[in-house]
């Protein structure tokens, strides 16, 4: 288990060595006690033996006793699904005044 954000990692191989999820790029969003961290990866397709098309995981990490576990996720499965929450983001925030709780949100 990862003791600071930094080291917090979403690749994963199996008791035989085998990798099945394979981290390409992180963006930690907030850090602190509780950490917010995006990651881009991909699965193993075990049949072919290659990995499939990349999808997106935004997570939440509470550190306890020293170290961080996972508390929730949220994976964002398609390119599609990623455009319709951008779509919905953009339109949440592009009206929204810079006086109103601008700036970033830190937990």
């Amino acid at each position: 288990m990862a003791s600071t954000v930094d080291e917090i990692t979403i690749n994963f191989s199996e008791e035989d060595g085998t990798q099945v999820c394979k981290e390409v790029e992180k963006e930690i969003l907030t850090k602190g006690s509780w950490a917010t961290i995006m990651f881009k990866y991909q699965d193993l397709d075990r049949q072919a033996g290659t990995f499939k098309a990349p999808k997106i995981s935004i997570r939440r990490y509470q550190k306890r006793n020293g170290e961080y576990k996972t508390m929730s996720k949220f994976n964002i499965s398609s390119v599609a699904q990623a455009k319709k929450v951008l779509e919905i983001l953009h339109k949440w925030t592009d009206n929204e005044n810079a006086s109103e709780g601008g700036g970033e949100a830190e937990d």
